[in-house]
């Protein structure tokens, strides 16, 4: 099975920064792709931030210019840097990672999540 696991979440205020890690585990051969999103109370969940294999990435355009997503292929960890928090970043944020496993089925996992608050 492949597990993700998120951590960095937590209190900030408004204009501050965090960053999220998520770091996969288990029986990967490879990783395609990994991303970010998010949900928050009463709003249906979005996608932030998307990295593929490749090096690729696209925002959200909520957060385009002030949030970073990053990968680390060697530690199978995909990062998410947010600066200029506002309130609205307030929620629920799930990682996730799709690609093939070591015995060579596709996967596509998620993670269970960090909180981020954003308040003064």
């Amino acid at each position: 099975q492949v597990q993700l696991m998120e951590s960095g979440g937590g209190l900030v205020q408004p204009g501050g920064s965090l960053r999220l890690s998520c770091a996969a585990s288990g029986s990967i051969f490879s990783i395609n792709a990994m991303g970010w999103s998010r949900q928050a109370p009463g709003k249906r969940r979005e996608s932030v931030a998307r990295i593929t294999e490749g090096g690729s990435t696209n925002y959200a355009d909520s957060v385009k210019g002030r949030f970073t997503i990053s990968r680390d292929t060697a530690k199978n960890t995909v990062y998410l840097q947010m600066n200029s928090l506002k309130p609205e970043d307030t929620a629920v944020y799930y990682c996730d990672a799709e690609g093939t496993t070591s015995r060579l089925t596709q996967f596509n996992s998620w993670g269970q999540g960090t909180q981020v608050t954003v308040s003064s």
